[in-house]
């Protein structure tokens, strides 16, 4: 069970985070760009969130490992799940509105991002790829402080007002912690809680996040209008 939750946490940061790159209106690229067509819809009923190709491609291009030439259909579709779930946050945020991340923010989240790959030379031969010149392009910066301001948005959301007491620590230190420790590390003597007290304040807050925004998308697919256009 605790490796299960870790791994599901792992999953939701990087289709939610990770994920949290465009939405709104396509910028200008280059010649490079595919010719781009509108592949979806999303509305609340007075706004209306639309899916590019050029959006799935963009996707694509932030995810290791994935092929961009060409782009196969499984991994288009899964982008596009992603990215439907992403403009379902976009149209929730702007009930909200906050400050603008910084040009120092922004510098940080494209690091963050840069993390996933081998190297940056890497990172922008796929940003090429799909219209971006480099990590340097105003288009592409832009995109990542729409998705540092989701990001934010998702803290805010989901994360500032979760509390755990020491009741449910003890509980999941006993009932979880101790049990996984021991299969994975026979012979060695269990941490106490107070010495894993952060770890699992953690573990279990990551895991009510994850319920809450498993929960908030749920709902919101009810109330919203998802239309899928093209087939990809």
């Amino acid at each position: 069970m605790f490796k299960g939750c870790k791994n599901r946490i792992e999953r939701l940061y990087f289709l939610v985070v990770l994920g949290l790159v465009v939405f709104g209106p396509a910028p200008n690229v280059n010649a490079q760009s595919v010719v781009d067509k509108t592949v979806a819809t999303v509305s609340d009923g007075i706004r209306t969130e639309l899916i590019t190709y050029s959006d799935l491609k963009w996707q694509l291009a932030l995810q290791p490992g994935i092929s961009l030439t060409p782009a196969r259909s499984e991994d288009l579709n899964t982008a596009l799940t992603t990215l439907t779930n992403q403009r379902i946050f976009a149209l929730e945020a702007k009930r909200l509105p906050r400050a603008a991340p910084t040009e120092k923010e922004v510098e940080d989240e494209i690091k963050e991002t840069l993390a996933f790959f081998p190297s940056t030379a890497e990172f922008e031969r796929r940003l090429r790829l799909v219209g971006f010149s480099s990590v340097k392009d105003d288009n592409f910066e832009r995109l990542m402080g729409e998705r540092l301001a989701i990001k934010k948005y998702i803290d805010f959301r989901f994360r500032s007002f979760v509390v755990n007491t020491p009741e449910e620590e003890k509980r999941y230190y006993q009932g979880t912690f101790v049990s996984d420790f021991r299969r994975r590390y026979p012979g060695v003597v269990v941490p106490t809680l107070e010495e894993k007290r952060e770890e699992i304040d953690r573990l279990l807050t990551e895991s009510k996040v994850l319920a809450n925004i498993e929960a908030f998308l749920d709902d919101a697919k009810r109330r919203v209008q998802i239309v899928t256009l093209k087939p990809v």
